[in-house]
């Protein structure tokens, strides 16, 4: 039976992580489910879609729009539940609440090994947009030496037009007039200047680093380098045992980078263009 739901209970969060579980030991790799996200639903509109089979679980689908005019679609479906329409009802439910929101794309995350996956997109006729490689770090990153003259700080207020700038620079889509008062939102200043951006979210023992971007004027300079090894430090003697991120795979500069400091690829995501 489907379920819209407007915020996650704790028993659906349980649920949720269960379904996980049950789906990464029979795929493999790892999902795309945004726990931070997922344990901070406002609550005030339908995010996710969720099909239960009386008290278990069998699929899930979230939507997640990181404050860009696309929505993101990732999610699951038991292994023992497979081939019963499962994954078609929720991304049917899915892509009405996005008619609703009207974006400007959504995209339908897959790992590259489903199969299941591509044939659902076949049938929707989604078109491939782009491809992330999921990397993490399980040690301490590599040693790098830190630039006097750049400083990692929180995000205040007063930084908001210049990190929406460098999103902007960056990714190529006009940011929300919020961007940057996230309170996991930090800024990169070198000689005083705001240069770069990026948020780390902690949830339980592990880190993830998004919107990571440094002013392509100064970018082969050794900043990002530089900066990503101070994120990475700070979030493992905070506790995190794992450090997160993804790439575009056709980044080959920033993947050089991250794998250079000891980042290890996890899974290829392709990100689907559905109508």
């Amino acid at each position: 039976m489907i379920d819209l739901s407007r915020g996650l209970s704790p028993a659906a969060l349980s649920a949720i992580e269960d379904l996980e579980r049950r789906v990464v030991a029979a795929d493999g790799g790892r999902l795309k489910l945004e726990w931070n996200a997922l344990r901070h639903r406002s609550g005030q509109d339908v995010e996710d879609v969720l099909w239960w089979d009386g008290e278990r679980l069998l699929g899930f689908l979230g939507l997640y729009a990181h404050s860009a005019p696309t929505i993101e679609l990732a999610g699951m479906v038991d292994p023992a539940a497979r081939r019963h329409g499962i994954g078609t009802a929720l991304l049917d439910a899915a892509l009405e609440l996005c008619r609703q929101r009207k974006p400007g794309s959504v995209l339908l995350v897959v790992p590259r090994h489903s199969a299941a996956g591509r044939s659902l997109v076949q049938r929707r006729g989604g078109s491939l947009d782009h491809s992330e490689h999921a990397l993490q770090l399980l040690d301490e990153p590599a040693e790098v030496p830190a630039d006097p003259r750049v400083a990692v700080r929180p995000a205040t207020p007063a930084d908001t037009d210049a990190v929406r700038e460098l999103l902007r620079l960056g990714f190529g889509w006009e940011p929300p007039e919020s961007a940057g008062q996230d309170p996991n939102a930090l800024v990169v200043e070198r000689d005083g200047r705001v240069v770069g951006t990026a948020r780390v979210n902690r949830e339980d023992d592990r880190a993830g680093i998004y919107g990571f971007v440094i002013h392509p004027d100064l970018q082969g300079r050794g900043i990002g380098r530089d900066v990503l090894h101070r994120m990475c430090r700070t979030a493992r003697a905070e506790g995190a045992a794992v450090v997160h991120l993804e790439v575009a795979t056709d980044n080959d500069r920033a993947l050089n980078l991250y794998t250079s400091l000891g980042f290890q690829p996890v899974i290829t995501e392709d990100y689907y263009a559905l109508a």
